[in-house]
């Protein structure tokens, strides 16, 4: 049956259109000029929303709220508090206060914090954020807020992003009045983040400890069949991914996510979804919740979504494309070319801003994609490198070279394509290619940042951005300022020379992924930051904690948790995936080859007893084979276990992340060769958990 999808969507969402009809028109205003200008929200109009949220809610099953927020876990958080109050009488009545809807009081103890609290200060603050809507999921009222300590300090994703935010839109509307444009107010990010993803048959990732504690296989031989073939890409859809994704989009549009395109992706079992821009506050807000309901609705089908960035050996790894953009309040996208680029002052000011933030803060780029999971995935033929560099294409990097030189540089006319055949359309040619080798790459009227893994969280790449463009526009303000207006074309003119000059070793449009760009980048003086313990000590830098400080983003104090926290979260994930592997070989594997051997001995023996002539050569290879395996697992074994016990020892979280990543990741690389080379070699029965061909094609 045919759904209304207009009417579905953002059926579960108190939104504008909602507000606009529960609110007192006054209160009403107050809110929209607090979402819009980021002005003081009064205790009166908390009120008044409070009860028209409690309203909607209850008309719409609710029975519950809870103050949803992101601490520093890498997932969401919630405590649910119904709205029940005791009257007095016996009953209740279903209550819910303006300074209920603006604080909550969660227990911040067990939570992230990297120093900046003593375990046994349990205090922290949650505050509702206005500009991302509430939303109803499983009968409770979700409220999207920040999350602070104590004392104040951020302990969350959404509180450092907000502010970066805040600071971007003032040093752009700054900046674009310096240039005449008196009538914007306000400049927001817009981001679309498109989001990677595996599905698995449920009842098979259950027989996958790997799978189940790591999200990511540690070991396998390849299935038969992998990508080679390049069938899966935007292939068509089997019925059970089918019917999963168009689940998946209803439930999305549901609560105002506005989900756009799915297909297959490269690999077997690997899907993409994309969903239309929103503000980048919105957005991470959005993408938080699709990764949960994506995880919810496979279950529903009795599948697994998979987000870690390398779930499978020889295969492509899942990312995260984090379209950016920048808009004005009046609707004018500043990384639009326009018809003219050359000579559109407008658009090369922020373009250029863009180049010097990223060759500045490359370091903070590449901080912000780390992760234990993710490192499996840079450097690898299916994801851009570790060094971030920009793509521009010809037209916009031949515009830039123009003003470097001071040559002319005409209006190129648009192309129209002929593909040959009479009955096809022609159309426009766009003015760049892609390059899906490029970190950070300009598409047209925005940049894709193309380094984040499949499961993390958008806020902090975004925060970074947005921090490091204000940075770069706050010198340009200074270089231009003073200027008179006649003046400025001229102006703008040396300060996009003087930048080219100096940003231009960022710029690369070639080959991301070949080994003449890795010495050529070296040569330039980029960054290589190939592991996240190599990148995680650039955060602390003294011009990062200067720029962080500088725009009011982070105190020194924050600064440094978030590194102690990114440090101890990639120790303890390589503790796990270790303790892991450990037991899955000693437990699963070894057993396996142990009786397979003995199998394939004792029914050698018993022929060549049977029949002296008979040729064995094989089975007896086989067995010393299968034997030398054992003995080289069982011997590394052992030596995993004592560097992971060492590993535990170490109080300096650099130094045990740094040995995590130089000695106890490449024995487990060891393990996980020669036991994907001695599973190949077994019957998938006699293995008792199962196989890439079965995880990968069972759909």
């Amino acid at each position: 049956m045919a759904k209304n999808i207009p009417a579905l969507y953002g059926s579960l969402v108190f939104n504008d259109k909602v507000m606009r009809n529960k609110l007192p028109k006054d209160m009403y205003k107050a809110l929209r000029k607090t979402i819009e200008n980021g002005t003081h929200l009064e205790l009166d109009v908390a009120n008044s929303v409070a009860v028209a949220m409690k309203e909607w809610a209850v008309e719409n099953g609710a029975t519950h709220y809870t103050h949803w927020f992101q601490p520093m876990t890498g997932f969401t958080a919630e405590k649910h508090d119904s709205f029940i109050t005791p009257s007095g009488d016996g009953e209740v009545i279903m209550d819910f206060s303006g300074k209920e809807l603006i604080k909550g009081e969660p227990d911040a103890s067990s939570f992230p914090s990297g120093g900046l609290r003593a375990t046994f200060e349990a205090r922290g603050y949650t505050a509702w954020d206005p500009t991302s809507p509430a939303f109803i999921k499983d009968g409770t009222l979700y409220i999207p807020t920040a999350f602070c300590s104590y004392s104040g300090e951020a302990l969350d994703k959404k509180t450092p992003l907000l502010r970066s935010m805040e600071t971007l839109s003032t040093e752009a509307v700054r900046m674009l009045k310096l240039l005449g444009n008196d009538t914007v107010t306000g400049v927001s990010t817009t981001i679309g983040p498109e989001q990677e993803y595996f599905l698995v048959d449920k009842e098979l990732y259950k027989k996958r400890k790997d799978l189940v504690f790591c999200g990511r296989t540690l070991f396998g031989a390849p299935a038969p069949k992998g990508q080679e073939m390049e069938d899966h890409y935007f292939g068509t859809l089997k019925p059970r991914v089918s019917a999963y994704m168009h689940d998946l989009d209803e439930e999305l549009w549901k609560l105002g996510i506005p989900a756009k395109t799915k297909h297959n992706e490269v690999a077997p079992a690997q899907h993409e979804l994309a969903p239309i821009f929103d503000t980048a506050n919105v957005a991470v807000d959005h993408n938080q919740l699709t990764m949960e309901v994506m995880k919810k609705v496979a279950d529903k089908h009795g599948l697994v979504c998979l987000l870690h960035e390398k779930p499978f050996e020889g295969i492509n790894g899942s990312g995260k494309h984090n379209n950016w953009s920048l808009v004005t309040n009046d609707g004018v996208n500043l990384l639009n070319p326009g018809t003219t680029p050359a000579q559109n002052i407008q658009f090369l000011v922020f373009l250029m801003a863009v180049i010097k933030a990223v060759d500045d803060y490359a370091d903070l780029m590449r901080v912000s994609a780390c992760g234990a999971g993710n490192d499996h995935r840079l450097g690898g033929n299916e994801a851009p490198p570790a060094i971030v560099s920009i793509f521009l294409g010809d037209e916009l990097s031949a515009v830039l070279q123009s003003i470097e030189n001071d040559t002319y540089f005409g209006k190129q006319e648009k192309i129209q394509m002929n593909i040959g055949a009479t009955v096809l359309p022609h159309f426009t040619k766009d003015n760049t290619d892609r390059n899906r080798t490029s970190p950070f790459a300009f598409t047209g009227n925005k940049f894709e940042f193309r380094m984040l893994g499949s499961s993390a969280s958008v806020a902090n790449p975004n925060m970074v951005l947005n921090t490091a463009v204000a940075e770069a526009l706050s010198q340009f303000y200074k270089e231009l300022e003073g200027t008179a207006p006649e003046d400025m074309e001229h102006a703008v003119h040396e300060l996009i020379k003087r930048a080219i000059r100096k940003h231009k070793k960022v710029i690369f449009n070639g080959n991301g992924y070949s080994e003449e760009w890795v010495a050529e980048a070296e040569k330039r003086g980029l960054y290589n930051l190939a592991s996240t313990p190599e990148a995680l000590p650039r955060f602390i830098a003294d011009k990062n904690v200067e720029l962080f400080t500088k725009h009011h983003i982070f105190t020194k104090e924050e600064i440094y948790s978030r590194y102690e926290i990114l440090l101890e979260n990639y120790v303890k994930t390589i503790g796990i995936e270790s303790r892991t592997l450990q037991e899955m070989l000693t437990k699963d594997f070894l057993p396996a080859v142990s009786s397979y051997t003995g199998t394939v001995a004792r029914d050698t023996a018993s022929r060549k007893a049977f029949l002296p002539s008979l040729s064995t050569e094989k089975e007896e290879k086989l067995v010393t084979e299968l034997t030398a395996a054992y003995e080289t697992l069982t011997g590394k074994l052992e030596v995993l276990k004592q560097m992971t016990r060492e590993v535990d020892g170490i109080e300096d979280m650099q130094k045990a992340a740094d040995a995590c990543h130089e000695k106890v990741l490449p024995l487990m690389e060891e393990l996980r060769v020669c036991a994907s080379d001695a599973e190949a070699k077994i019957p998938d029965e006699i293995l008792g958990y199962p196989t890439y061909d079965q995880l990968l094609f069972s759909l």
